[in-house]
């Protein structure tokens, strides 16, 4: 990899022997928004089949581009870790990586454990790097609640689970022509109308 690469999205590792102790306060203090992988302290190396020494994945979410030289800099004089720093090519990847969510072959780690800072917000990542699976489950919600209004729909993700409002204000138009849709749809009516008939 070119050294000379910048990126605003970096990975990085540190090594809970030689992390400071308080490395999420360290962490806050730059004002950087972050996300860390739970303790991965159950990893076999695969030549030796002995256990790896327990570190942390995490990466660093710029506000600007950032050179290898200036986020290798900051893992290793804040957080004592190996100077090798990465560009992060999938936040999803990155992401499943932190849980081995797709290697079912490798030590399992807990959602829970994740661990984020500085205005990172892991619900809207989450619903972002599941998009698909978010908007599956909007339109079943739109289903199930006989949605016909825009409105209806965004009242319902504020009150009942916010970060589907952030999909589904990025989706307005999708969401809006399908809610359309159904309120226009003459077979719908019809069999509305059969229903308040008997």
């Amino acid at each position: 990899m070119a050294k000379e690469q910048r990126s605003s999205k970096w990975t990085f590792l540190f090594y809970k022997e030689s992390a400071p102790a308080d490395y999420l306060v360290i962490l806050e203090e730059l004002h950087i928004p972050f996300i860390l992988s739970p303790w991965h302290d159950k990893d076999i190396n695969r030549q030796t089949g002995e256990l790896k020494k327990a570190h942390k994945h995490g990466a660093f979410f710029f506000d600007s581009l950032k050179s290898y030289k200036q986020v290798s800099e900051l893992i290793k004089d804040k957080l004592n870790g190996p100077s090798h720093v990465e560009v992060v090519q999938s936040p999803k990847g990155l992401f499943d990586y932190f849980t081995h969510a797709e290697n079912k072959d490798k030590t399992q780690y807990d959602l829970n454990d994740i661990e984020v800072g500085c205005g990172f917000n892991l619900d809207k990542f989450l619903v972002e790097m599941n998009s698909d699976d978010f908007m599956q489950e909007v339109v079943d919600i739109i289903e199930q609640n006989d949605f016909t209004e825009f409105e209806e729909l965004v009242w319902y993700a504020r009150a009942n689970y916010t970060p589907l409002l952030g999909l589904i204000i990025e989706r307005t138009y999708f969401f809006a022509k399908y809610l359309d849709s159904r309120r226009c749809n003459p077979q719908r009516n019809n069999i509305k109308k059969e229903e308040e008939n008997e």
